[in-house]
This record gives C-alpha cells, structure tokens and sequence, in this order.
C-alpha cells in the first residue's frame, strides 16, 4: 500500500504535494519523493524514511512549479532507500513516474528493455513503466498514447500518474485494481490514491477506473479501448479524516482496528444476491 498524489494548476505543487503526503503518510513511510517541473526540467527529491527526511532535504533544494506528482512507500520491489524510492523516470527523466501496486511481469519487461539498451537504477518493477513509456512514446503521437500502449502491457495491479518534461502542461493517470481518484479544482485539478489526501483543496471527486488526461482545466477519461467516457463526479461528504490517527497511538493500531469497516467497504458492490459480481 502506498500514496500518490498528482497536482495540475496555477499554485505551487510543492506545497500541495508535501501536504498531501502527510494525509498519506499512513498508506506507507519506508519512503518519499516528488518530481516537478520547474525551469524547463523534471526536478525529483526523494529520500528514505519517513516524510520529515523528505521535507529537510527540500529545505535546502526546494522546488517550485506548477505542476508535479508525489509518492509515499510501502516497500515492495527493492529495499526502502534513496534509490527505490519514487518519483521514477527514464535515463533522462524526461518521463518521471509514480507507482501504487505490483507490476507481476515485471521480470520479463526489465529483460526486453535491457536488451534494447535501456539501464535500471532501481530495484522497483515501477522502473519499467517509465522505461516502457519512453520506449512507446518514439512511435506515438501524445503522451497518452504512450500510456495507453504501455498499460495493456503491465499484468497486476497498478495506479500511475506519468509527467512528460516536453509536454508539462498535463498529467497522464492510469489505473487497473490500485484505486485513483481525480479531484476538481477552479483552475487546477488533482490526483490522489485516497479521496481524504485532497479534502483541504477540493470536495469533487471522479473515481478513475481506466486512463485519463489531466490539465488545470480539463479531465478526458477513456475506456481501456480508447473511447472518451464520461465518469460521474461525486460531492465528498466524509465525517473523519483517515490520515489522522484519531484515539489511537499509532497509524498501525488504527489499521488493525479498521478491519471490519475495511472490509465491508471492498466488498461492498461486489457481492450480488451472495454471489459475486467480476463485471
């Protein structure tokens, strides 16, 4: 379980980012990063441990933009370190990504990559999708394309948010079992692996089930065939905040109390007349 965050807009992404994560930092705390696109490049600080490591560093390399996309880690693929910890990008950071879930193939991808020259830094399967996204975006005509290409390559469970350096006006999201919700904004819209990480800046939520294109002022979701579809988008109303821990002592203690409400809700809507529902 990790958390990912996505901001498109006028503001500064930096402090939306470092906010979010700190509403997500119970989603996992092996690790933080965030990339933004600042000064005509893909800027990225991440660092090991818990978010405060992350905000010291940013102390004395800050980033300022307008857009950008942030991550907090649960281990996985690869030890907590620097290195594994996401943002990831290609060779050259002109695709930067972050992952939520496990890539099952993963394996089989590094070795076509490799063999066509690319070079791993990390130890994630999530290396590959930025890797894949730079190999498909040579003969594709948008990022989106690219992505799209990309994902019906990917077996498992997966939610990414993929910013390209010459396009960065826009954010490419993509989901298939990991949750993501788009949050509307005036003038900036926004992406998250929970709904209570955007609370503080929207109450207008779409829960994303394919592929979507973000910008400051639109969101194009497509189906998994590549049709334009419209999602419902629903007023949040929730009575508490999940990031805070509450009465409890530790985000873990809440987790294990939270089971039962957990479970209902996963299965809620799946279960039809006791059987359930794979549609």
């Amino acid at each position: 379980m990790c958390g990912i965050l996505g901001y498109v807009g006028n503001g500064n992404a930096s402090d939306f980012l470092i906010e979010g994560l700190r509403r997500l930092e119970y989603r996992g705390y092996d690790s933080a990063g965030i990339a933004v696109y600042e000064n005509g490049k893909i800027e990225i600080e991440k660092k090991a441990g818990r978010l405060v490591n992350l905000e010291k560093a940013l102390e004395s390399h800050p980033l300022r933009g307008n857009i950008g996309i942030g991550h907090t880690r649960w281990a996985t693929h690869g030890k907590p370190s620097d290195v594994n910890a996401h943002p990831h990008g290609d060779e050259n950071n002109h695709f930067v990504i972050v992952h939520n879930g496990i890539i099952e193939n993963y394996e089989e991808l590094r070795e076509e990559l490799q063999a066509r020259g690319y070079v791993f830094m990390s130890q994630t399967d999530t290396e590959v999708i930025a890797h894949l996204v730079e190999w498909e975006f040579r003969t594709a005509k948008s990022l989106l394309e690219a992505v799209q290409k990309t994902v019906v390559q990917l077996r498992g469970a997966y939610g990414t948010v993929v910013m390209n350096q010459e396009d960065p006006n826009r954010l490419v999201v993509a989901r298939s079992g990991s949750p993501l919700v788009i949050g509307y904004g005036v003038g900036e819209n926004f992406i998250a692996s929970d709904p209570l990480a955007l609370l503080n800046v929207t109450r207008r939520f779409a829960y994303l089930e394919e592929v979507a294109e973000i910008t400051r002022r639109s969101v194009e979701i497509y189906d998994r065939e590549g049709q334009k579809v419209k999602r419902e988008v629903h007023e949040g109303n929730f009575e508490h905040d999940a990031a805070d821990k509450g009465q409890y002592r530790h985000y873990m203690q809440k987790e294990i109390f939270e089971q039962p409400v957990a479970i209902m809700n996963t299965l809620d809507g799946r279960i039809v007349n006791g059987k359930v529902n794979i549609n």
